[in-house]
């Protein structure tokens, strides 16, 4: 299965790793660390040696209980990452859930819009739709991030987390989006308690219904916190048991923080065959 972008068609027969790199003074677990454009690049360049497949370049938290930015500070942000990166031979991503944000990223040649809101934002589906080979990654969100954490409540999580992503794919293609520049993410931790993303993952395989990849974010999430105990630097064995877990259960894109871990785990599991392949399911 391929997922296609600006300038890379991706090959997800085999699970890829998402690297992430948060611009922002603020994110729940590096917030600052790479704020600059000289941090944030050299990071950009330690995650493709440790063997990042793609990078994910945000400008804006969405941690539980942030506060949105301005559309020029976003820009200012991450636009002289996304120059600086685009000679690492991978795809970027651009993490963000702002039309004007993601337009101008994709004019500078960003592959990936990664939107957190699933493209629901006034201009948003036209500004992906604007570039023919733009990948995309559809995410479930209940509320906001300023609010999205108190008290998310469902009748069955995983059935209304894979009907709006049907629908949000079913607007998308209305909109001449094809599904082949199209993955889905359930959005662990996103308006759901711990209970709810551990049904997400353990109910996981119920999603490729839908016919199309799934990417999973379950780095360091509050919910391995909850698990573990463990506060959220040291949850490095909780995000690759997780993230072994999600790609078991046929995930195909990872967005993590620690790669060389990540990678390595993925490799010993692909050795020994226990990640599955791909079988492309669609829905009746």
């Amino acid at each position: 299965m391929l997922w296609q972008t600006t300038r890379f068609d991706i090959d997800l027969d085999r699970p890829r790793v998402m690297g992430i790199v948060n611009v922002t003074p603020d994110s729940f677990s590096d917030g600052g660390r790479h704020a600059d454009t000289a941090a944030a690049l050299r990071h950009c360049e330690q995650l493709v040696a440790e063997g990042a497949d793609i990078l994910d370049i945000g400008g804006e938290s969405s941690r539980p209980g942030a506060v949105s930015v301005s559309e020029e500070e976003e820009l200012a942000r991450v636009l002289p990452v996304l120059d600086g990166a685009l000679g690492l031979g991978v795809p970027l991503s651009i993490d963000t859930v702002k039309p004007a944000v993601m337009r101008r990223a994709l004019e500078r040649g960003a592959d990936i819009v990664n939107d957190i809101a699933a493209l629901r934002a006034p201009g948003a589906l036209d500004a992906v739709a604007a570039f023919p080979r733009a990948g995309v990654c559809l995410m479930h969100m209940r509320g906001d991030p300023a609010t999205m954490q108190q008290r998310p409540a469902y009748d069955d999580v995983v059935d209304e987390v894979r009907d709006f992503l049907r629908a949000r794919l079913m607007v998308l293609g209305a909109a001449g989006i094809a599904p082949e520049r199209v993955v889905l993410d359930p959005g662990i931790g996103f308006g759901k308690s711990v209970e709810h993303n551990l049904e997400l993952l353990r109910r996981q395989p119920e999603l490729q219904s839908l016919g199309r990849p799934l990417l999973l974010g379950w780095s360091r999430k509050s919910t391995l916190g909850a698990v573990t105990g463990r506060p959220v630097g040291e949850r490095l064995a909780a995000s690759l048991a997780a993230a072994l877990a999600a790609a078991q259960q046929g995930a195909r894109v990872l967005r993590v923080h620690d790669v060389t871990a990540t990678v390595d785990a993925l490799k010993v599991w692909g050795a020994a065959g226990l990640l599955p392949v791909p079988e492309s399911p669609a829905e009746e």
